[in-house]
């Protein structure tokens, strides 16, 4: 009779155990039908707020990578300005309405997309940008090939132009004649017309240049003219202000100017010049010009 009592109270006690194991197993499906339950409910919206956060990243790399793009030392044309205009207006209203948020997945799935698109425009707007990058590089390069060239023909023409000139210096300077055996004499002139040579000054009126010339086959067999000028022992030019010819390369004034045949025949040659003024003592300068440059000259002293 006692083990019976016995075994019926441990009977009891297991099934008690039992109902407190499935009670609590219960409890726990219970909690975990609960929580995966408000956990499935709660997962759209985090669904479509993970989304949301990768497209204003995908945006904003967009972005970044077309102002790379403008970084490039190019200048675009009006119809790729215009392109990069619209892909920022499309950029700015993505931004805007991810900024908002409360989008739908639908929604979501439209701004993708756009985004899709807007990568796809950046990468063919790159090529466009390179491609014109490289163009520009070409067009450069011919440009300074042609201006390098430009620049060797002009240095070629000035290097040409200085020796022309050089030559025609040099062949002026062979054309050119040349007076020796220069005699200069003092004159004076009285009423009755007789000339009577003089060494005073207070008594000379004119002075006479007498020279020869040396042969040359270059020059021209032709009338040249012949410029004087006098200078007086005060440095002074004796000319009229209105008497101008070009020596040298500038203007000058002249005491008085002849022409002369000439003909390589070794002939003399004469000029008379009468001055203005009253000589003074002391040495006058007598300077002869022709073809623009000097062709002789000689002194004179009067005491």
């Amino acid at each position: 009779m006692q083990a019976d009592n016995t075994r019926n109270k441990t009977d009891k006690t297991k099934v008690y155990f039992l109902m407190v194991v499935i009670a609590a197993l219960l409890g726990i499906n219970g909690y975990l039908y609960f929580s995966n339950k408000s956990s499935a409910s709660s997962s759209p919206s985090a669904s479509l707020n993970t989304e949301q956060e990768r497209l204003k990243l995908e945006v904003e790399k967009i972005e970044v990578e077309l102002d790379r793009v403008n970084l490039s030392n190019v200048n675009l044309n009006d119809k790729l300005i215009e392109e990069q205009n619209h892909a920022r207006q499309k950029i700015e209203e993505l931004k805007e309405a991810l900024r908002r948020g409360e989008l739908t997945q639908k929604d979501l799935d439209e701004a993708g997309e756009k985004i899709s698109n807007l990568r796809n425009f950046v990468k063919i707007y790159n090529n466009k940008v390179t491609l014109l990058e490289q163009e520009n590089v070409y067009l450069k390069g011919e440009r300074d090939s042609l201006k390098s060239v430009v620049t060797t023909s002009n240095d070629k023409n000035v290097k040409l132009e200085k020796e022309n000139k050089k030559l025609t210096a040099k062949v002026r300077v062979g054309e050119s004649l040349k007076a020796y055996d220069i005699k200069v004499s003092a004159f004076k002139i009285k009423q009755s017309g007789k000339i009577t040579g003089v060494t005073r000054a207070s008594t000379a009126n004119q002075l006479t240049i007498d020279f020869a010339l040396v042969p040359n086959d270059l020059a021209e067999k032709k009338y040249h003219r012949v410029f004087l000028r006098v200078i007086d022992p005060a440095g002074n030019l004796i000319a009229d202000e209105n008497n101008m010819f070009e020596a040298e390369g500038q203007k000058m004034q002249y005491s008085t100017a002849i022409e002369f045949s000439f003909n390589n025949d070794n002939t003399r040659y004469k000029i008379d010049w009468i001055n203005p003024r009253q000589f003074m003592k002391g040495i006058y300068t007598l300077i002869l010009y022709s073809g623009g440059s000097v062709m002789g000259k000689s002194e004179i002293e009067l005491r």
